[in-house]
């Protein structure tokens, strides 16, 4: 597996950077990659069947100029800005039959991250719901998967120190819920690992033995233009 440390200078390149790593993953037999990047901005980012109106307040983010835009997965609505740790796996799911479903993938990528982060936080971590991590049943990672024929992105957020109060401000009370959340605010359902980001890119790199860098920067131009730049896709429904 190579390791990409890169940040773009704007939410819509670094959400077109994930979908542009599978696509070339897809068409390429190109190898698996870690990438891990940090947003210098706030930004909404809804799943990809949401429905904008129903899941954000779009009148609270017109008013501070933050943009919301669609991802390529599944999920729910977040908000991400800095104090956000951003990780994707690109993996190659056929003839592995821990990635050959949606819920098996789910359960062997969770089940490793939740290895991984408590063996270094050293603290009992939970999977709970289908892909949220969770600490005394606070949620601080939410992730997420798209597949493709012979690979599939899963991707998901570390939350560090991030501003939790802005997201009760910016998103309503998600559609959909996960049992273990019992209809709590955001703010009693969400915490922070206070922890550097730095560290926690060392145990992620180490735990998925990343060791090669990857130095091959995808192109996000052709992604930009048909999609993460355009309204007809952030708001398609």
């Amino acid at each position: 597996m190579k390791f990409l440390d890169k940040t773009f200078s704007t939410p819509a390149e670094n959400l077109a950077c994930d979908e542009a790593l599978l696509d070339s993953a897809e068409e390429n037999g190109g190898g698996e990659i870690l990438r891990i990047w940090e947003p210098s901005e706030y930004f909404i980012v809804v799943g990809y069947a949401n429905k904008v109106d129903i899941e954000v307040d779009r009148e609270k983010c017109r008013e501070r100029n933050i943009p919301i835009l669609r991802r390529c997965s599944g999920g729910g609505a977040v908000v991400q800005g800095p104090g956000c740790l951003n990780y994707s796996l690109v993996l190659h799911c056929s003839g592995n039959e821990s990635l050959q479903t949606i819920p098996q993938a789910n359960r062997f990528i969770m089940e490793r991250q939740r290895q991984l982060l408590q063996n270094h936080l050293k603290i009992a971590v939970e999977v709970q719901g289908h892909t949220d991590l969770t600490i005394d049943g606070m949620k601080f990672s939410g992730n997420a998967q798209r597949r493709k024929k012979n690979f599939l992105l899963f991707h998901g957020t570390l939350l560090l120190d991030f501003e939790i109060p802005l997201i009760a401000s910016l998103l309503k009370m998600p559609s959909k819920q996960p049992d273990y959340r019992e209809n709590r605010t955001h703010e009693s359902f969400l915490t922070n690992l206070h922890r550097p980001a730095g560290e926690l890119k060392q145990v992620l790199r180490c735990g998925w033995e990343a060791a090669e860098e990857q130095t091959t920067i995808p192109n996000v131009s052709k992604l930009l233009r048909e999609r993460y730049a355009c309204d007809d896709w952030n708001f398609k429904f």
